[in-house]
């Protein structure tokens, strides 16, 4: 057995647990705590020490990954959603090594999921080109091949039709406009999926995100060649692939 600790940083919570990186499953209870108000680093970086101190403490030795909401470049945290601008452009990994004495892998949120549903979830077995996107406030992305990550992805930022694309169809945009499954599924999604089809040609679509809960409602509306299938993991989902990024194998995460 590999044991790994994840956190996983959000806008609104800070979660995480001991994990088995060979099986999936947590070893631990999963300690989610507020994110604080107005997102800045060090405030978020001592609650990820209150997790840690939660979890009775974790040994020196046994890996950290740390999954965020941000561009993740080197161990720098390139951009920032729904936490202060101070991210932009800071050395988060160094910090945090910094901080917490010990080896960080600091990671794109999207980016953990992905790992996460391809490892232990939803993609589990599936070889070729794996493309996660989570519907929320925007759309975030991971894309897999053979089990290895190609970090940074964005394609919610893909222009289409002169508009960024979450701006249309992310689960928030839904909401702004105040569209049924329907009409969000064949009118938003459908351009959405079809063009990152055209331009990647998917093995399988991973659809995550709160809304993945009620996939029923529009994954069949969608009319594609690639399958397009929900997320299994969903909370857990970010710690565990912080997780297993954290344990460097030389084949990749496969």
């Amino acid at each position: 057995m590999t044991t790994a600790l994840g956190i996983d940083i959000g806008g609104t919570g800070i979660k995480g647990a001991i994990v088995d990186i060979d099986s999936g499953e947590l070893l631990s209870d999963r300690v989610k705590l507020p994110t604080p108000t107005g997102g800045e680093p060090e405030a978020i970086l001592a609650t990820v020490v209150e997790i840690i101190d939660a979890l009775g403490g974790v040994a020196a030795d046994v890996p950290l990954g740390v999954c965020f909401p941000a561009i993740v470049k080197n161990g720098k945290t390139m951009s920032a959603a729904n936490v202060s601008q101070k991210w932009i452009g800071l050395d988060a990994e160094v910090l945090f090594e910094k901080t917490l004495g010990r080896d960080i892998t600091f990671v794109n949120d999207a980016d953990a999921a992905g790992v996460a549903e391809v490892r232990f979830g939803a993609a589990k077995g599936v070889d070729g080109l794996v493309i996660l996107t989570t519907l929320g406030t925007g759309i975030g992305s991971a894309m897999i091949y053979n089990g290895v990550l190609i970090p940074n992805s964005e394609l919610g930022h893909l222009e289409i039709g002169g508009k960024d694309a979450e701006t249309r169809a992310s689960y928030a945009a839904k909401e702004r406009s105040r569209l049924t499954y329907e009409k969000w599924a064949t009118k938003r999604l459908q351009r959405y999926y079809s063009t990152v089809e055209f331009l990647f040609s998917p093995d399988l679509f991973i659809v995550g995100g709160g809304v993945s809960k009620s996939h029923e409602q529009f994954l069949p509306l969608l009319n594609l060649t690639t399958p397009i299938v929900p997320a299994k993991l969903r909370n857990n989902a970010g710690i565990l692939g912080a997780a297993a990024l954290a344990v460097k194998k030389p084949e990749g995460i496969a």
